[in-house]
């Protein structure tokens, strides 16, 4: 411990512990917001990381000392193809946790979702049965596929997962998403410009690192020891074992993290490549390990986890109570 004799600050958050290599690439949304409101909408999306640029807005944070000057933003950008709403599915809730009672599918089904796993179609009784039976479900989640290939990626397989759905009413939120069965939903459908959203995504990988790197713990005095980047000790005698606070090498990197209230600067679409606006976002050759962006896309300001091509997921904020979304006033954007 060198000079701190009884007591020494600890080295890394224990929240983010284990600190293990994420079992998916595709991150896993665990919480939703609870939004009784009268309007019935998805409350989530996803999207892969493009690359990042700089937007030029005006400050519009009142009571602030940049209020209404000029506000460079490092940001952002998401491609964000059309979700497909593929099926239904039914909880019902207990003290032991949630239960799927129920799935149901609709008939027009991408042929790459057979990559997947296999669908059954569901018949017009099994759907009479469902409603039926609506009395006993606490709650309704929507199945949706996302193809990587129509966001110039080429993955083939598609990503399949659960969304909420906001408001009041099971038989409302089912007969919602009954009628969006097979088709395609926008970004621009679920999120507005200007509001806060949260964002999932696997960070990128490190390797294994020492404990310096990895907890921050300070290298030992060059005369102390034959080792300088260990840890100066690994605990007391008795009990014998190594306590699992102390920093020890392993994985950094790769793990599943949250980025909480990231606020949307552009919402666009490039339409065809020839245009002024895929000019705007694109650099010259696209970005770097992406290239170009095709289709709808969204600006975040500031940096979301993951490296380029990879698989974010986006959800309204839980923690954030917007009482007035503001659209952003953007003067100019800077391509790196």
């Amino acid at each position: 411990m060198g000079h701190r004799k009884y007591s020494a600050p600890r080295r890394g958050s224990i929240a983010f512990r284990p600190r293990a290599r994420a079992k998916s690439l595709e991150p896993r949304v665990r919480t939703w917001p609870m939004m009784n409101t009268e309007k019935v909408n998805l409350l989530g999306f996803a999207g892969f990381k493009a690359g990042e640029i700089d937007v030029l807005t005006i400050d519009d944070r009142e009571k602030t000392p940049n209020f209404g000057k000029q506000l460079l933003n490092p940001s952002t950008v998401i491609v964000c193809p059309p979700i497909r709403i593929i099926g239904i599915r039914g909880y019902s809730e207990d003290h032991y946790g949630k239960h799927a009672i129920f799935d149901v599918y609709g008939k027009d089904m991408i042929k790459e979702l057979d990559r997947k796993f296999q669908v059954q179609v569901t018949n017009e009784e099994e759907f009479s049965k469902v409603e039926q039976s609506l009395d006993s479900v606490s709650s309704i989640m929507a199945i949706v596929a996302v193809l990587p290939h129509e966001a110039n990626i080429p993955q083939k397989k598609p990503f399949v997962f659960e969304v909420a759905v906001s408001g009041r009413n099971v038989r409302a939120q089912y007969e919602y998403l009954k009628d969006l069965l097979g088709k395609q939903v926008k970004v621009s459908d679920i999120f507005e410009l200007g509001q806060y959203v949260d964002v999932f995504g696997i960070t990128r990988g490190k390797g294994v690192e020492g404990p310096i790197t990895r907890f921050g713990v300070k290298r030992k005095q060059h005369k102390s020891r034959k080792s300088v980047r260990a840890v100066g000790t690994l605990g007391p005698i008795s009990p014998a074992v190594v306590m699992y606070t102390v920093a020890r090498q392993g994985q950094r990197g790769f793990h599943q993290r949250t980025e909480y209230n990231k606020r949307i600067l552009m919402i666009s679409n490039t339409g065809n490549n020839n245009d002024n606006e895929a000019n705007i976002i694109n650099p010259s050759g696209g970005f770097k390990h992406f290239g170009l962006v095709k289709g709808e896309y969204l600006v975040l300001r500031g940096s979301v986890p993951g490296v380029p091509k990879r698989l974010l997921k986006l959800r309204h904020p839980i923690r954030s109570h917007q009482k007035k979304i503001i659209e952003p006033k953007v003067l100019e954007v800077v391509v790196k």
